[in-house]
């Protein structure tokens, strides 16, 4: 006989979301592994010693994390999500009656924390991998991946127009008007007038001339890390202008076109990485840039970042196409590194074969 299955909820039986969620569940081992206690030392300084008790920086945390391991796009979503999943629930140590924050609060904490706070959160979790064995460190890999933004072609307006608005709501967000650098430089000069020492020399072994070449080339390079990612727009290679120098997005001024896909393009960004080339596959660097900064601009910038930050000696890095220009060849190989990068074809020399000229003959 066919069943017949009838609607009918009482209240539920006395039960914990400890028997709910099976001892083996992704997010029982990341609890187990990732320990995040850190970070509230981390943001501590970001919050009043009174007033009303705010959401635990370590549920936060968890927050942005669910948002990667779930593929989440925005706070809404996530708590959408996890107002549901009992194992989303456990592992922000919310219980079934128990109201889950709301997303504008998360916003708000994600403003308060800013870009820096992130990024030494990344770090220490990076730290803990290299505490647990995970990097290898003898070779790295860099890529990209694009990025999709919220943002449509049809906002795009002349770029002086955007940006002078924008420098209208908040100063220091365009070029031309202070900045963060800046702001940083005014603090070295404070420290300097209030008598404190100057830092202490490292030494070397350079002469003069060849301080003075360093110095010249430091100045006239672009520091993507220092600069967020931000391109610098008032330097410019030939005649060749792209379509970002020009027009921006009213909507989402930092996303710029992204390279045409099957759907069309878009406007987005392009996060850059670097991986350890190890079994575990440590993302070892991150930088997200617009969508229009090509592979190629930030990847040394990258690659001496992950060495020096976690003391690294690889021996080879390793990159697709976009990455063989002969500065990044040249400066890879200058440091005793293989690059294992094919060059474009306007990069090879005459008389060698490419791949294409061989054909498979079974």
């Amino acid at each position: 006989m066919m069943g017949s299955k009838e609607r009918a909820f009482g209240p539920l039986p006395p039960v914990s979301l400890e028997d709910l969620v099976p001892a083996d569940h992704f997010y029982r081992h990341l609890e187990r592994t990732l320990d995040l206690a850190f970070v509230r030392e981390l943001v501590r300084g970001t919050y009043a010693g009174v007033g009303r008790p705010s959401i635990d920086p370590v549920v936060f945390f968890k927050m942005q994390l669910i948002l990667f391991f779930e593929g989440l796009r925005s706070e809404r979503q996530l708590l959408r999500v996890a107002a549901d999943r009992l194992s989303l629930r456990w592992y922000l140590g919310y219980d079934l009656g128990e109201p889950l924050p709301d997303h504008s609060s998360l916003t708000r904490i994600r403003e308060r924390y800013g870009l820096a706070v992130f990024r030494r959160f990344f770090e220490e979790v990076v730290e803990q991998c290299l505490a647990a064995g995970l990097v290898w460190g003898q070779e790295l890999y860099v890529d990209s991946t694009d990025d999709g933004g919220n943002a449509a072609h049809a906002s795009l307006r002349p770029r002086f127009a955007v940006e002078a608005h924008l420098a209208g709501l908040f100063p220091g967000a365009v070029p031309g008007m202070p900045s963060d650098g800046d702001r940083q430089d005014e603090g070295e000069d404070a420290a300097a007038d209030a008598g404190l020492p100057p830092p202490t020399p490292l030494p070397h072994a350079l002469t003069a001339a060849a301080q003075a070449e360093l110095a010249a080339a430091a100045a006239s390079r672009h520091d993507w890390i220092g600069e967020d990612g931000r391109p610098d727009r008032t330097r410019t290679s030939g005649p060749y202008r792209r379509v970002a120098d020009f027009w921006a997005s009213t909507s989402d001024p930092d996303a710029s076109p992204l390279r045409p896909t099957g759907g069309g393009a878009g406007l987005g960004y392009r996060a850059h990485y670097v991986v350890d080339g190890g079994k575990a596959r440590i993302v070892l660097t991150v930088l997200v840039t617009p969508a229009e900064v090509q592979d190629n601009q930030p990847a040394r910038d990258l690659l001496w970042r992950a060495r020096f930050r976690w003391k690294l000696r690889p021996r080879q890095v390793t990159g697709d196409s976009k990455y063989g220009t002969a500065e990044n060849v040249v400066a890879i190989e200058d440091q005793g590194i293989r690059a294992y990068v094919p060059l474009p074809e306007a990069g090879r020399r005459p008389g060698l074969f490419a791949d294409t000229d061989f054909a498979f003959d079974a």
